[in-house]
């Protein structure tokens, strides 16, 4: 191999080494934002669900959300204890969770819409 060449070959692993480091730190940045606006979009629904169900009960006692808010509560402190180490893998499976929770207690509002209206 050339001298000369080695500097601009060490220089180009180097510029390599910092562009992949760059990219993984994006797209952990990217998957960490879509979590937490995923938490976000949940614990609003649950928020809303909890108000619907009550309307249609009129009852504040029984409350069907309280488990699913306590999970979601959960994967907020997990992700403030183990976010910043998670690997972006894990943060792809947490969102996932959440969003199938999502899909869940929508699952679960159509129905009670659904009852409400055989009711009328």
């Amino acid at each position: 191999m050339n001298p000369l060449l080695f500097p601009v070959v060490i220089a180009a692993a180097l510029i390599l080494l910092v562009a992949v480091r760059y990219g993984l730190r994006r797209r952990r940045h990217q998957e960490m934002q879509r979590l937490l606006d995923s938490a976000d979009a949940l614990e609003a629904r649950l928020r809303a669900a909890r108000r619907q169900i009550e309307a249609v009960t009129g009852e504040s006692d029984a409350d069907p959300v309280h488990e699913a808010m306590r999970e979601m509560l959960r994967q907020r402190l997990w992700l403030r204890e183990q976010g910043a180490q998670a690997r972006v893998a894990e943060l792809h499976s947490v969102r996932l969770s959440i969003d199938q929770a999502r899909e869940r207690i929508e699952r679960q509002l159509e129905r009670v819409e659904e009852a409400q209206m055989l009711e009328v």
